[in-house]
């Protein structure tokens, strides 16, 4: 019996596809950040997720390289309007962390080596939407761009996609990150242009 699905047709190619309103494409990838490059060592990085009732499941490096990874070909769309297509991203779907994770939160601050935090629904993080990723065309992903590991939630603005991921905290209430707490959007939708509250 054949499976059809939603992506039998082909993935157009990034000619004929549009991009947000009031975004440009670039072939480069920009790098903004808060403050400081954290140095964080891929043996040494760990990260947890930490549910509602304060129930911490946590990874190592070890642990997180031992989860089923996929690769990933998305377009990402930056607030400051570059957007750039056919990105090639690897790593473990955020589905996976959460397969021993129970909750009734329905959101999640990402927080980062260095004390960046950003808010994302829990729902726009699972079903496979969003991805712990360690590599970024076919290479380690570089400390610049979030190295060893951030988050990636295409779908949303990058800002979303925190780097340097050390933590997932969930809640019952939205609770804002820090570009969120300094006037930008609490969701992010690229296509509906959520760039500012």
């Amino acid at each position: 019996m054949a499976v059809v699905t939603r992506g039998f047709g082909g993935r157009r190619p990034a000619s004929e596809r549009p991009v947000p309103p009031g975004q440009y494409l670039t072939d480069d990838f920009p790098v903004l950040s808060t403050g400081p490059t954290p140095n964080v060592d891929a043996p040494t990085w760990e990260m947890t997720i930490r549910t509602e009732a304060g129930v911490e499941h946590g990874w190592d490096w070890a642990g997180l390289q031992a989860l089923p990874a996929e690769d990933v070909t998305v377009d990402i769309h930056c607030v400051t309007r570059w957007s750039k297509q056919d990105t090639h991203w690897r790593g473990v779907p955020v589905d996976a962390l959460f397969t021993e994770v129970e909750t009734a939160a329905e959101f999640a601050v990402a927080h980062s080596f260095g004390g960046y935090t950003t808010n994302v629904p829990l729902d726009d993080l699972l079903d496979g939407r969003a991805w712990v990723v360690s590599e970024y065309e076919g290479e380690p992903l570089a400390p610049l761009h979030g190295g060893p590991v951030r988050l990636l939630v295409p779908h949303l603005y990058l800002w979303k996609s925190a780097k340097w991921l050390r933590g997932l905290t969930l809640h019952l209430d939205d609770e804002p990150g820090f570009w969120e707490q300094h006037g930008y959007h609490p969701y992010g939708d690229p296509w509906s242009e959520q760039r500012y509250a």
